[in-house]
């Protein structure tokens, strides 16, 4: 009997995984560089959460959730996106004030697997808490727009978008409905549902899509706060020097959005996998859970998808083949005295040849093999055509100036 990764679901091996940990180790050092710590929340939470705080109308709750109840009876369910379990654990930390966190991590959601669009999916992103200025929302745009950029996504372009508040938007939403009412029978089954409930969902259906070119545009009917905050945030990023594109039909997926909404768009992949994260405020969301008020702002970013957009290679996983003409017992010392410099390091374990052993560092694609013949401190190092001989407590210096 042979198995399978279960559908919608992948393993990743070398050599595509070295570039996974490039980009995942490059997220930390940029949330570090904006002061976001590491927050780490459980696969599953209560069932409950995500149909509150998402939304129990949304696709994401109505038609992906992977649910499931335990040996106790609770329902829980495999978290299908990262904000509201952040957003839970803030709130039961008892902190106050403003509150940074990041994540990265799997997520869940019964989806038709295509290219960029996997059941199990990774995630990285950042949650910025008890914030409610502008300048909030500009930060976290910054973070993810650099970030995206230093790891090679090609094309890059944030789309943005206002959605109002709890003042203006009702106003909005019964504008729009009047709109779609009068396109109703050329409307697509979901959108003609939707109508009733969100019809700001509607906007988001790409089959509708061109046929709402005239719809309003939430933008064009702010209260003055909240057109003011939009002006912030668009000033903000001009002077940050963020390229943005408005786009009136950007709503997000989920409910718990207010005010400002964007995403990040890598315009040289095809449409259907061009999105490789977004995000935007939700001033509204730790009270819809049961909470105080905690107005916040975020976003997520798909590592599946900046994998597939990504311009890069992976690099090569180790800086050192040791070679031994004396047995692995020898190889494995001096491999250990470079792995504590802080150099990768491979080496043979299985007493080949020396032979074998060139060839299985030529494979490896190691820039340098150091060749060592029983328990001396003299090794032979060769970097392409140069050779040398050093002590093996001066390898990661030689190396350094040669690399």
């Amino acid at each position: 009997m042979s198995f399978q990764p279960p559908k919608g679901t992948d393993d990743i091996i070398a050599p595509e995984s070295l570039l996974w940990r490039e980009l995942l180790r490059s997220w930390d050092v940029w949330a570090e560089r904006y002061g976001y710590p590491l927050v780490m929340t459980p696969l599953f939470e209560a069932t409950d959460l995500f149909e509150r705080g998402v939304g129990d109308e949304t696709e994401v709750v109505s038609k992906q959730m992977y649910t499931f109840s335990d040996k106790g009876g609770r329902s829980l369910t495999l978290r299908p996106e990262g904000t509201a379990g952040v957003v839970r654990a803030f709130l039961d930390s008892g902190v106050k004030g403003a509150w940074k966190g990041s994540y990265s991590g799997p997520m869940f959601r019964y989806e038709r697997p295509q290219a960029g669009r996997r059941r199990q999916f990774w995630q990285v992103g950042v949650e910025y808490l008890d914030a409610e200025g502008f300048a909030a929302d500009a930060e976290v745009i910054e973070l993810g727009f650099r970030f995206l950029g230093a790891v090679g996504v090609p094309g890059l372009q944030v789309l943005l978008n206002s959605l109002g508040d709890e003042t203006c938007r009702p106003d909005y939403v019964e504008l729009l409905r009047s709109y779609l009412d009068e396109r109703r029978d050329k409307l697509c089954e979901d959108s003609t549902a939707a109508i009733g409930t969100n019809p700001l969902r509607v906007l988001d259906c790409k089959v509708c899509a061109p046929l709402l070119v005239d719809a309003p545009a939430m933008k064009d009917h702010l209260c003055r706060p909240c057109a003011d905050h939009y002006g912030g945030v668009k000033s903000s990023l001009n002077r940050l020097e963020i390229p943005y594109v408005e786009d009136g039909r950007l709503v997000r997926g989920l409910d718990y959005y207010t005010r400002t909404a964007f995403e990040y768009i890598a315009t040289d992949l095809e449409a259907a996998q061009n999105a490789v994260g977004g995000g935007g405020r939700y001033d509204g969301l730790a009270e819809t859970i049961g909470g105080r008020r905690a107005p916040g702002v975020g976003f997520a970013l798909g590592v599946d998808r900046i994998v597939l957009a990504s311009n890069q290679q992976p690099e090569t996983m180790i800086d050192v083949y040791v070679v031994s003409e004396s047995g692995p017992a020898d190889a494995l010392v001096a491999a250990s005295r470079l792995r504590q410099d802080g150099l990768r390091v491979a080496l043979d374990t299985e007493s080949r040849s020396v032979k074998a052993q060139f060839k299985e560092a030529a494979r490896s694609n190691a820039p340098a093999v150091l060749v060592v013949s029983g328990d001396t401190g003299a090794v032979d190092i060769r970097l392409g055509e140069e050779r040398a001989e050093v002590d093996i407590a001066e390898v990661s210096e030689w190396l350094e100036a040669h690399l």
